[in-house]
């Protein structure tokens, strides 16, 4: 299913078919394509040693569940639609993880999702969640139109002060330090 350019991975067709034939809504594929080729672009930005395929694909599918439902627990049944399919593990968990950059017990509980761990362990994981929210700010016209730096430059200032992105303290923090993570990592 991946495909190759002479950087690495990229976007496979095969992939967005597969998005397509399982109900996603088309503008749920357009921003998930956005976020694949966001976390694409930052993971070849930095020093870091990568599995781009699985940055791409786990940033590609990590909205699945948006078939189903646009609520909280799309996470949740994005990785059972996942599995049901046949994608890797890693894939299936960045689909249940995503929500909120990577629940503790504890948040899951007062979400009313199945009780577990659902941080992010991997820099892969933590660049596909950090590109989600990215392209929601450059999206949705919280900076200028298509101001790819300018998100990141006031990435923090944007969490801290537009509350649909920063949710609540918890999640604020954990979006601010994968922030500070991986821009020590990009080279300048």
């Amino acid at each position: 299913m991946a495909e190759f350019d002479g950087t690495g991975y990229t976007i496979s067709s095969a992939d967005i078919d597969l998005l397509r034939t399982s109900g996603v809504p088309d503008e749920d594929i357009a921003h998930s394509v956005t976020v694949a080729e966001k976390a694409l672009e930052i993971a070849r930005r930095t020093r870091a040693d990568l599995d781009m395929e699985f940055i791409g694909r786990g940033a590609l599918f990590h909205d699945l569940g948006k078939a189903k439902t646009h609520e909280i627990e799309h996470g949740m049944l994005g990785a059972e639609m996942g599995k049901a399919l046949g994608l890797p593990d890693p894939i299936n968990a960045v689909m249940e993880k995503h929500i909120r950059g990577g629940l503790t017990a504890e948040e899951a509980t007062e979400l009313n999702l199945p009780v577990k761990d659902y941080t992010l362990h991997t820099l892969e994981e933590r660049i596909i969640i950090y590109a989600d929210r990215l392209v929601d700010i450059i999206t949705e016209d919280i900076v200028a139109i298509h101001e790819d730096r300018e998100a990141e430059e006031r990435f923090e200032e944007i969490l801290r002060t537009v509350p649909k992105y920063g949710k609540n303290d918890a999640t604020l923090v954990r979006y601010v330090g994968y922030h500070q993570e991986i821009q020590d990592l990009l080279l300048r």
